[in-house]
């Protein structure tokens, strides 16, 4: 008799082990399994590689002018073309990576800052702070953000930093409203009343409880945005509120490909594939990682 209990004590303890794997694991299992999801990660993975090591990768300087080759179709010289100052379009299309994603990284970095600041205090505090902070995301999100966004780089003057400090800024609302309706539910948790029976500080419930257990819808929103961001910084540099001449910014090169869209196509195609590709590819992930986060995705 103790022999058979034994055995069958054994695979329950089996399936008990397995039902207490890391709910992070867990996603990430989940994740894999999502054979678009991971299409796009390794689409985000080689633009990063892209970007990190462009100055290896790409066979020519992004300033380099031969005007003697300008407006070369694509060849087994200059894989891409070249623009109508003899610049190598490959080249330019692989330095344009470290300038899109920096602008699409920073700039989500910081509107999750900002934005997860006010939406917790929003939602941890309530009464008249969340009244307020929820106006003002309000009417934020009352204009569009591009429009917003124009509007705020023609006041502080076209440049690259200035696009990303307004991408930044218009994306805020987005995280503030996300992470607040998360805080308004976490807060009711009962290891959150717990802890403030204990005696612990507003600060350290906020940080060190209320916050890691916010931060998979951010995670989510947070690389969803960092498409938009990249779209967003193209759109500015292609009506010249964004980088300028001679950074080679994926809008910005489209912009300056216009003039010549029947004579040489290839000046506008290529980086119009490196911003849809690296879009597709965030946003593929954004997506996979969305139904391996959230719980109410799985069966």
């Amino acid at each position: 008799m103790e022999l058979l209990t034994n055995k069958n004590v054994q695979p329950l303890r089996n399936k008990e082990e397995e039902k207490a794997v890391s709910p992070w694991l867990d996603a990430w299992r989940s994740f894999r399994k999502n054979k678009l999801a991971v299409i796009g990660a390794v689409i985000v993975v080689f633009f990063i590689l892209l970007a990190v090591f462009a100055p290896i990768i790409a066979p020519y300087g992004f300033k380099e002018q031969v005007l003697a080759k300008r407006l070369l179709p694509p060849s087994s010289e200059h894989w891409f073309g070249t623009d109508d100052f003899g610049r190598d379009i490959l080249s330019r299309v692989i330095f344009g990576a470290r300038i899109s994603l920096w602008v699409g990284f920073l700039a989500v970095f910081g509107s999750i800052m900002v934005g997860c600041l006010l939406g917790i205090i929003a939602g941890y505090y309530g009464k008249w702070v969340d009244a307020v902070i929820s106006r003002i995301f309000d009417i934020m999100l009352a204009f569009p953000s591009i429009l917003l966004a124009i509007a705020i780089v023609a006041v502080l003057g076209p440049s690259l930093k200035n696009a990303l400090i307004a991408i930044a800024i218009i994306n805020i609302p987005n995280f503030g409203r996300l992470i607040r309706s998360r805080v308004l539910s976490v807060k009711q948790e009962e290891y959150i009343i717990a802890a403030k029976a204990v005696g612990l500080s507003n600060k350290r419930i906020l940080f060190f409880h209320v916050l890691p257990n916010s931060m998979a819808p951010i995670i989510v929103q947070g690389t969803l945005a960092i498409a938009t961001a990249i779209l967003e910084a193209a759109a500015l540099g292609f009506i010249g509120l964004g980088a300028t001449a001679p950074e080679p910014e994926w809008g910005k090169m489209l912009s300056d490909a216009r003039p010549f869209l029947m004579q040489a196509p290839w000046t506008m195609i290529f980086p119009g594939l490196a911003i849809m590709l690296t879009v597709l590819g965030f946003n593929l992930m954004g997506d996979g990682l969305r139904d391996a986060l959230d719980p109410r995705m799985k069966g």
